[in-house]
């Protein structure tokens, strides 16, 4: 009987130990998943911007971009070349040749314009929407939004958002964080606050206003229901484009600025101008 009790009394240890090992181990998982949390929510400016520039350098790399001698990329630099600095924004720029239609901006200042948008926006409508995005930068969205993508990697075991950790990112890791972040929402008060920073853009640089309710009626007509991710992210998920282009209207109505909005040509063409060259003859003297 003492040997039975003896040997129900270990087993009742073990098993009691073992619980509290699965405890501990359970508690260390919890404490991992907590700090990652926590991470994500406490990281810097400089982290976002970091961590953006190593996402964007991972989509160039998958995506055909614009060569330097391209159409897109002479039209891109001849209309927003001139904004590489702005607000204090550090900026760089470059297209995709994709039919898609989107743009994004990212904390580090990267902006990327898609060939499928620029062949349905005239330079001003172009401009607005440029502008809209740069606004999600200057109002630090972009970090939200570098927020949300790392709390989306990480339920696909992406690794710690710690800035010390950054330059041990995978390709593929970096590939799941940039699809997460352009996959991200904004709030609708964000995108309200960047809609104002697009017209407050085009007004400041002499832009036409005007062409701020023209690109939200255009990309909410080529919406359509559609699910594409800058239309869904532009259009669904915020205020109704049709209440966002008529505050861009009464705004320029305010202003004084109000006129019907009329879409210029569009050229995304390599532009060849011809020289002409005067020929010389000389004269011959007379002997």
């Amino acid at each position: 009987m003492k040997i039975k009790s003896f040997l129900a009394i270990a087993l009742l240890v073990i098993l009691n130990i073992s619980k509290a090992n699965a405890q501990i181990n359970l508690g260390e998982k919890a404490l991992g998943a907590l700090q990652n949390g926590v991470a994500s929510f406490t990281f810097s400016n400089e982290d976002a911007a970091k961590l953006s520039k190593e996402a964007v350098r991972k989509m160039d790399s998958t995506n055909v971009v614009a060569g330097p001698k391209d159409g897109y990329t002479l039209r891109l630099n001849r209309i927003f070349g001139k904004h590489a600095s702005e607000n204090g924004l550090a900026l760089n720029y470059k297209v995709y040749l994709t039919k898609e239609v989107n743009a994004f901006a990212t904390a580090d200042g990267s902006v990327r314009v898609y060939s499928g948008l620029m062949d349905i926006m005239d330079d001003n409508q172009l401009l607005a929407v440029i502008g809209h995005e740069i606004g999600h930068v200057a109002n630090e969205d972009t970090k939200d939004a570098m927020k949300a993508a790392l709390r989306k990697a990480a339920l696909i075991d992406a690794v710690s958002s710690q800035s010390d950790k950054v330059a041990k990112l995978t390709d593929s890791q970096l590939g799941q964080i940039g699809n997460a972040m352009l996959d991200s929402k904004h709030s609708r008060k964000q995108e309200s606050e960047a809609d104002t920073y697009s017209y407050d853009f085009m007004k400041k640089h002499g832009y036409d206003v005007n062409a701020v309710e023209s690109a939200f009626n255009l990309l909410a007509s080529q919406s359509g229901g559609a699910s594409a991710d800058f239309l869904s992210r532009m259009m669904s998920s915020h205020p109704d484009p049709k209440d966002r282009a008529e505050t861009a209207k009464q705004r320029a109505i305010a202003d004084g600025l109000y006129k019907a909005y009329v879409q210029k040509p569009i050229n995304n063409k390599v532009v060849v101008t011809k020289t002409t060259t005067k020929k010389t003859t000389t004269k011959k003297k007379k002997k």
